[in-house]
């Protein structure tokens, strides 16, 4: 990508903000682009905005940012309070709202209409279909697949999903944007799960069956895989940090759609029932203590 197109300013609209959407809206604003936050809950953007600047202020403090890119991500990022507001005109729009294609469908259907006329129609999901988001939008041809992974100010990879009707100028808007965020993007076409994860839920659910019969503690399945595979977090832990529910939801829906191997395990049901969600519910695989994981 030319250094040009690095230096293009968009308008980037975020609706959701859960952990995934914070993280984007954060990259976005660092990145340069006029930032807007939307959350359907009232003051969730709000507290969005102020959990971002927290998070700008802990990375001055490890010198990894200055102050004045503090600053400047700060000037570029703001809360809406209604949602049409926060797409009026935006070049970009990625939603990042929980895994549900009707819940997706309600959000961005209604604000198409105030976006630029070309603007990209991206979701941060990690298994639905573009293709049918696409479709029930009536614009496929500009909706884009924009999977960031956990936690998205970290990690490299976005997975960039082509619907059977995206076009190519979409397809490379998209990768120009990734790029221009810092991020590596990986083009994958529109299957149940995508690339990243069918490979990574699969791995989760083997090492939950593990854990359920006894071959070994969550913490040295994970320790196994960090240090035997050079995997940065266990799949345990990870799955923590995910969300155990999040993971529930896409192995259901990875059962339904290619088929048994992606049985959800025995334990994975029984913890979501008992609200042990991972790291937002306190505990899951490990206890949570000041954001950090503590071996059950």
């Amino acid at each position: 990508m030319s250094s040009a197109q690095k230096t293009v300013h968009l308008t980037v609209t975020v609706l959701g903000t859960g952990t995934m959407g914070q993280g984007i809206a954060q990259i976005a604003a660092q990145s340069g682009h006029t930032t807007r936050l939307f959350d359907a809950a009232e003051g969730r953007a709000q507290a969005a905005v102020k959990s971002i600047a927290e998070q700008l202020e802990k990375l001055v403090g490890k010198g990894k940012i200055t102050g004045d890119l503090r600053a400047q991500t700060l000037n570029r990022l703001s809360a809406a309070t209604a949602a049409r507001d926060a797409c009026a005109g935006a070049d970009v729009v990625i939603e990042a709202v929980p895994e549900d294609m009707s819940l997706k469908v309600e959000v961005l259907k209604p604000l198409l209409d105030v976006l630029a006329p070309q603007a990209l129609v991206g979701t941060n999901t990690s298994s639905l279909s573009i293709t049918e988001l696409g479709a029930r939008l009536g614009v496929p041809d500009r909706t884009i697949g924009l999977h960031f992974f956990n936690p998205p100010p970290v990690m490299e990879l976005v997975e960039v999903v082509r619907g059977l009707a995206t076009s190519e100028e979409t397809v490379t808007r998209a990768i120009d944007f990734a790029r221009g965020l810092g991020k590596t993007p990986i083009i994958v076409r529109d299957v149940p799960g995508f690339a990243t994860s069918r490979l990574g839920v699969i791995l989760g659910a083997e090492a939950m069956r593990m854990l359920e019969t006894g071959v070994a503690s969550a913490q040295d399945i994970d320790r196994g895989m960090e240090l035997g595979y050079r995997h940065p977090m266990g799949p345990l832990k990870l799955t923590d940090l995910v969300g155990l529910d999040v993971r529930l939801a896409i192995l259901e829906h990875l059962q339904r759609e290619i088929g048994d191997q992606f049985r959800p395990p025995a334990i994975l049901r029984t913890m979501v029932r008992a609200g042990k969600l991972g790291k937002k519910s306190g505990e899951g695989f490990y206890r949570w203590i000041d954001g950090q994981p503590v071996a059950k």
